[in-house]
């Protein structure tokens, strides 16, 4: 079940980002030569009537979609697939080069929006007050003056109507300043508590480095969800995407300044332990009816697969040459001087950008390895 709900998610993700590209490319006339769920030989594979090939192949994370002349490679440059109905790739102007590259990240980011916004149209917005059932001795929240009872208002001007909430904000301020507003009796108190950076457990049994402030907490009081009809709906999971949005580059630019682990970001490995951990954790509920848990399960894991297409369209946007964020700077290049960019240098630039993107996987999936406890390491 936990391959199917993996398979699923990454899927979905994966042909809605490749779907974008084909479309806008489509929209301009372009040549498609393929569009391939998934890596290395075919399962299924059926050419349309403007040659273009769709396939299935028998590694199921990931895809691609492939215009006629386009160079995602160094292999691919100079070349010039027959056959197929449509404009080459390189014909198209470098503006519609430049909406085809951004088509595939907007599209995950509809995706997210949307979900975002069927959850919080079906169940609403929790409110909930979110209390301090425990300080931790000398860990950061009793150092910045947090006591048991505290009612956690805000932390960094947003307000907390979740303990989730609370969460993020020491997980994305590890060894920074957050500044807090509680409530202790009647009396509101404006408190300054700098997380520590530590290898732990989190709630799923993952050894993983985080940002903690050393609490339990807990709900003090549930109120009534806010709700929304599907207009108001749609507009909150727009919101709900560029908040998870927003996340995604703050983490991103503390793992840059090195005030984060990389070991904070999670590949298909992780994805994958984590969609595994869900489907036990779910499934070992054994006073609950098999309806309800099939429920629970989709939920949970339709709105992990929210913040997936959040992850996926923001790291293709990234500026590295095998990525559609590395297209983007070639298409400046060519605004800008008039001009393609050198053969040469594209091919030395496809090169070294899958050489640094293929190192970038080894590390997360190293640490995935680790927090997983594949080897031992870690919990699970």
């Amino acid at each position: 079940m936990f391959l199917a709900c993996l398979i699923f998610m990454m899927g979905i993700v994966v042909i809605v980002h490749e779907f974008g590209h084909y479309l806008a490319g489509r929209a301009f006339g372009a040549a498609v030569e393929s569009f391939s769920v998934g890596f290395g030989s075919p399962l299924f594979e059926r050419k349309d009537k403007r040659g273009t090939r769709w396939r299935i192949n028998w590694i199921p994370l990931g895809g691609f979609v492939k215009f006629a002349g386009e160079a995602q490679t160094a292999a691919d440059i100079g070349k010039l697939e027959s056959g197929l109905v449509g404009r080459p790739y390189p014909e198209l102007g470098v503006g519609q080069r430049s909406i085809v590259s951004l088509a595939g990240p907007l599209a995950n980011f509809v995706l997210a929006s949307l979900i975002f916004a069927l959850m919080l149209g079906t169940f609403g917005r929790p409110n909930v007050e979110v209390g301090i059932h425990s300080v931790t001795e000398g860990g950061a929240a009793a150092v910045g003056g947090i006591e048991a009872g505290d009612i956690v208002l805000s932390a960094n001007g947003k307000a907390v109507t979740t303990p989730s909430d609370v969460q993020m904000a020491a997980i994305l301020n590890p060894n920074t300043p957050v500044d807090f507003v509680v409530r202790r009796g009647e009396v509101q108190q404006s408190l300054t508590v700098t997380p520590r950076e530590m290898v732990r457990e989190n709630e799923l049994g993952q050894q993983v480095p985080q940002g903690t402030i050393g609490v339990q907490l807990a709900n003090v009081s549930i109120q009534e969800p806010t709700r929304y009809n599907p207009v108001e709906a749609l507009g909150q999971g727009v919101l709900q995407t560029g908040k998870t949005l927003e996340q995604t580059v703050t983490m991103l630019s503390r793992i840059i300044t090195g005030r984060m682990s990389i070991h904070t970001m999670s590949g298909p490995v992780g994805i994958g332990d984590v969609s595994r951990r869900i489907v036990n954790e779910v499934w070992a509920q054994e006073d609950v009816s098999v309806g309800t848990r099939l429920s629970e399960l989709f939920w949970m894991l339709l709105g992990m697969c929210a913040s997936i297409s959040v992850g996926i369209g923001f790291f293709n946007l990234l500026p590295l040459p095998v990525l559609d964020g590395g297209h983007l700077v070639f298409n400046a290049y060519e605004a800008v001087t008039g001009r393609h960019l050198p053969e040469k240098v594209q091919e030395v630039s496809l090169t070294f950008g899958l050489i640094l993107l293929l190192g970038m996987v080894f590390v997360i999936t190293w640490g995935d390895v680790i927090e997983t406890g594949l080897f031992g390491g870690g919990g699970g």
